[in-house]
């Protein structure tokens, strides 16, 4: 088994100087967390990708180690500093896996930077706004610094943050971020070069009827006897939310994620 002694460092990126952890060794797999998220949240799943490939996961913009810089938070530009991470790195592909806010921008990666990324898998985000369900949207707006006290999101981010104090303008340009409305060109999706594994819960925060049509436009839904089976796929997991409450979400499940997305990568 690889060792999962981790490497840390930060790139210089414009402004920005984006921190990294490298696990493992293999062939390259890009992690990008969700919203909030520090690399020390996923948990249990790192170390099992680091088992058999070089995991790289870096903290966007504001994120964990990474400091704020004077400009919006977006998948665009998130996708960017993810792209330059890569060249930085000297890797000439990778694979990249995203989850929520990082699904998306993994999805912005593979059409802004097609040639560096070889396989995908998007767990818990889509290409539109509207995939959300409407309580989500509605939720969005009210979110609060006040809301995160004495969570482990806030835990994080007062340990990890260059400047702790700055937590409440992280929450204002996430807000800014979630209540933006986008529906990124289906064109688009159809003509991502790699491969695509779509993953969410049944009772995620990404409608079951959304992720159907984004696994249609990435060639899935038909009848794989007499058609062939498609170059992506589509796993829903059981009883399994977006995050919380705690022990149910995506992340929760390592033992089904690293019995599925390897064997993907692997393929």
């Amino acid at each position: 088994m690889a060792s999962t002694e981790a490497q840390m460092g930060y790139a210089p990126i414009g402004d920005l100087r984006m921190y990294y952890e490298i696990h493992g060794a293999g062939r390259p797999l890009v992690v990008l967390h969700g919203a909030y998220m520090t690399v020390d949240m996923w948990g249990p799943l790192l170390p099992g990708l680091a088992q058999t490939r070089q995991v790289i996961a870096p903290e966007q913009q504001a994120h964990g180690h990474t400091g704020d810089v004077d400009r919006p938070i977006t998948y665009e530009q998130m996708a960017d500093d993810t792209a330059a991470l890569i060249r930085h790195l000297e890797l000439e592909t990778a694979d990249v896996l995203g989850f929520s806010m990082g699904g998306c921008v993994a999805l912005q990666l593979a059409i802004r930077h097609p040639a560096l990324v070889r396989r995908l898998v998007v767990a818990s985000a889509s290409f539109s706004s509207d995939a959300m369900p409407q309580e989500a949207l509605d939720v969005f707006p009210t979110i609060t610094p006040e809301l995160f006290a004495g969570t482990p999101i806030e835990e994080a981010y007062q340990r990890t943050a260059p400047n702790p104090a700055d937590f409440p303008t992280l929450v204002a340009k996430m807000t800014e971020l979630d209540t933006a409305t986008f529906s990124w060109p289906e064109e688009d999706i159809r003509a991502i070069a790699a491969p695509t594994l779509i993953m969410l819960g049944d009772s995620d925060g990404i409608r079951l009827e959304h992720a159907v049509a984004f696994f249609k436009l990435r060639g899935g839904g038909v009848m794989g006897d007499l058609a062939g089976l498609p170059d992506s796929q589509l796993a829903v997991l059981p009883g399994t939310s977006h995050f919380a409450p705690p022990g149910s979400g995506l992340l929760d499940r390592p033992d089904w994620l690293l019995a599925m997305i390897p064997r993907f990568l692997d393929a």
